[in-house]
């Protein structure tokens, strides 16, 4: 008898604990596999099964995930492609959680102002033309800031697809970034030797060898809570790259494919064509009161509207709250159906303060017109806030999207995913970047 108490005893604690353990295995903050974590370099992506919200708002979802705080500096590639950017740092605080169907990312980090006026259009009554404002800083020949720029801030990151970039896992970023390679020059006869001093791209370095870049342009994709989904190819291979040096082109957005070869040299690739989406630029060419000049000038304005900083193509169409520019005067006077706007009245359409960091007016125009991503391109749902002293940028993709051309990660597998992260802080080329990081998987 005494025996069979101490079995049913042992017995009922087995029971007891298999039960505990099956229950507490079912909690998102359970543990049940943490790969060995390098704290400098790794982003764990934590298990959950209520993934947080895609709405800019850090909620209660990403207080179990494991933070990863990075410092992304403006690198010095060369030739002044840089100048004015270079040795600045971005500290960046990134985030990651996924569950059956998608991997959520949540990145925060500092930024003293929220640069969404792109390329500004202005008016500058010297000269009676309309200008944009430079993108980046601009300098004179002495290396004196004459403007600042007037670029976005971005955030990207690369991925190797089915690890196809063989130098990728040893240098992600820079895997596929060439800039200011010498090239021979066929175009003209006898051949000559260029440096390229003024260009660089992205492209691989095989055939078969693709990278997938997520790119958030904080002014103008969040707008529609995307994130742009573009990938990059070989733009040719060397036939083509080793004549054109850094400014071989291998950046695409996604759904575009080779479709043959250009018949000029170098013969580049030519690619299938994207159905219009995303930002379109604000721009054309009118003569000067009909029969002068042509200057370029905006393509569509709202009169009246103040502190806008782009238009939506639904705006454009009929009945929509932008007006078409039809002519411009030798004074800068523009004219539409129904109306037309004097820039030369009051500073409302001029530059503002100092003329090095100052501003524009508040009915100066924007430099784009803006409509949602599609397609492949629009995979990663996408919300950024700024706080007033910096940027909280919230995505998601889905695990596995629909591609099928290769131009997509798939993270199906829960296997280490090496990836680079950039960040542009008020600026067109110019950013800050954190190669050689390694997502891991909680399993």
């Amino acid at each position: 008898m005494r025996l069979f108490k101490k079995k049913s005893l042992w017995v009922i604690t087995t029971i007891l604990l298999a039960i505990g353990y099956a229950v507490s295995c079912t909690k998102d903050n359970q543990i049940l596999d943490v790969p060995q974590i390098n704290n400098a370099t790794d982003l764990l992506s934590m298990k959950v099964t209520t993934p947080p919200t895609i709405d800019g708002t850090v909620d209660a979802a990403w207080d179990k995930a494991t933070k990863l705080n990075l410092t992304l500096t403006v690198p010095d590639p060369g030739n002044n492609l840089f100048a004015g950017y270079i040795g600045q740092s971005y500290p960046v605080t990134l985030r990651s959680v996924y569950d059956e169907q998608n991997i959520y990312f949540l990145a925060e980090y500092a930024d003293n102002t929220k640069s969404v006026n792109v390329a500004t259009w202005y008016f500058d009554p010297a000269t009676s033309r309309w200008n944009q404002e430079p993108t980046s800083k601009t300098f004179d020949a002495n290396g004196v800031l004459t403007r600042d720029g007037f670029g976005e801030d971005k955030l990207a990151m690369l991925w190797n697809i089915d690890n196809s970039t063989a130098k990728f896992n040893a240098q992600t970023c820079y895997s596929s970034c060439h800039v200011f390679t010498p090239y021979l020059d066929y175009s003209v006869t006898p051949a000559v030797m260029k440096s390229n001093a003024n260009s660089g791209n992205h492209y691989t370095n095989g055939v078969n060898e693709k990278i997938d870049m997520w790119w958030a342009h904080l002014s103008r994709d969040v707008i529609f809570n995307q994130m742009d989904d573009n990938y990059q190819d070989w733009a040719g291979g060397p036939g083509v790259t080793n004549l054109t040096g850094g400014s071989g082109n291998g950046r695409h957005v996604d759904g575009i494919t080779v479709s043959g070869a250009s018949t000029t040299w170098p013969f580049a690739p030519t690619y299938t064509s994207s159905p219009v989406q995303g930002a379109s630029n604000n721009r054309q060419s009118l003569k000067l009161d009909g029969t002068g000049a042509s200057v370029n000038v905006p393509l569509w304005i709202k009169p009246n509207a103040s502190n806008y900083y782009y238009i939506l193509a639904t705006d454009t169409l009929p009945g929509g709250s932008a007006v078409k520019i039809t002519g411009v005067s030798s004074t800068g006077v523009l004219t539409y159906n129904g109306g037309s706007i004097d820039p030369n009245v009051g500073t409302d359409y001029q530059r503002t303060g100092d003329a090095v960091t100052g501003g524009d007016g508040p009915k100066c125009f924007p430099s784009y017109i803006a409509s949602p991503l599609i397609g492949g391109r629009a995979d990663i749902t996408c919300s950024a806030v700024y706080t007033g002293s910096g940027w909280i940028v919230e995505y998601k993709r889905a695990l596995k999207t629909a591609d099928v051309l290769k131009q997509d990660i798939d993270f199906t597998s829960l296997q280490d995913q090496r990836f680079g992260i950039a960040v542009w802080n008020k600026s067109n080329n110019q950013h800050g970047i954190q190669p050689n990081l390694t997502l891991k998987f909680q399993k």
